[in-house]
């Protein structure tokens, strides 16, 4: 909401909502730290991804960082995530790379192409786990977010922050984009901001383009060689996928912004791919695939993560912590 990230008038009107909202989270995390409500503590240590604010963050490419940065490390990893979106008749589902994104959800079958681990959806967590190790040899697991899943212990938790935007006004759902308040950051293990440094960060993530590949060929082409098209996105921030192309120095005659795991059907980008490319993000593509035209293409980025200014040596740190856990 763009009131979350400006000085509105609606947002104060919002405030006893809110206080609500916080109340119920508090007390509600207060019992899971209390053992009044029970949690599941996993065989295998838990490295949670999350986020303090909804919308998107860029959590899905710090999963997959994460995994390849474990994996050269000798580490096998699996990934659990409650699967939002997905359509499956049954849960837990085993995802793979050829798994339909309707069943599976895009950011999981995303992840499952990206980094080949195994993946499984469900949203009791719990059963994601016993599957995942049950079927798989891991030495660790990653959940796609959960931050605020207090019924899944946890041995690490990161979060992931916008560094423009992040936390917005300060207030909780629904007055401000927050699900916990600023303080909780404090209790975390790791803050990635992408996009840039603000006070919050721990390293500073940049998501990086090299090139286009395309949906119906696989062909791979430069971003260089490519100078106007058009582009669409369906994720929790699209136009800074339409920027990244424009800093690029690709012309965008049009652009179209969808809902965060929007369903494509042919007639929704029919009159946006007319005689010039087509860019999507790769979460998108997992989706168009099966309809795709020979002009469309997808733009992977890789997560590049480095040190934050004056902050220290925190990845060497997080590497640490992870090898005392496995």
């Amino acid at each position: 909401m763009p009131f979350w990230y400006s000085n509105s008038k609606l947002a104060w009107l919002l405030l006893p909502f809110s206080l609500l909202f916080w109340l119920i989270s508090q007390i509600r995390r207060a019992l899971f730290s209390l053992n009044i409500l029970s949690s599941y503590k996993s065989p295998k240590p838990v490295i949670i991804v999350g986020n303090l604010s909804v919308g998107g963050n860029g959590k899905t490419p710090v999963v997959v960082w994460l995994v390849e940065e474990l994996q050269k490390q000798g580490l096998r990893v699996g990934v659990i995530s409650r699967g939002y979106g997905s359509q499956s008749k049954t849960y837990p589902l085993l995802v793979t790379p050829e798994t339909d994104p309707v069943q599976g959800g895009d950011e999981p079958v995303l992840i499952a192409k990206r980094t080949g681990v195994p993946v499984v959806i469900s949203p009791n967590r719990q059963q994601a786990i016993e599957l995942l190790l049950k079927t798989q040899d891991c030495d660790l697991i990653i959940s796609d977010d959960g931050l605020q899943h207090y019924k899944l212990q946890r041995d690490i938790e990161i979060v992931v922050m916008d560094a423009e935007r992040a936390l917005g006004n300060g207030f909780v759902l629904p007055a401000g984009p927050l699900r916990e308040l600023p303080s909780r950051l404090k209790s975390v293990d790791f803050v990635i901001t992408n996009g840039g440094k603000n006070a919050y960060s721990d390293v500073i993530m940049t998501l990086v383009p090299h090139y286009a590949i395309n949906l119906v060929t696989a062909e791979k082409r430069l971003l260089s060689e490519f100078t106007q098209g058009s582009a669409i996105a369906g994720i929790g921030n699209p136009q800074r996928f339409f920027t990244m192309l424009e800093n690029l120095n690709i012309r965008l005659a049009k652009t179209k912004a969808f809902h965060d795991h929007q369903h494509f059907e042919p007639q929704l980008l029919e009159k946006l791919a007319e005689n010039q490319p087509l860019f999507m993000t790769e979460k998108d593509a997992v989706k168009c695939q099966a309809f795709a035209k020979e002009n469309w293409w997808y733009v992977p980025v890789d997560a590049e993560i480095v040190e934050a200014e004056n902050q220290g040596q925190k990845l060497p740190q997080l590497w640490e912590k992870i090898r005392h856990l496995v």
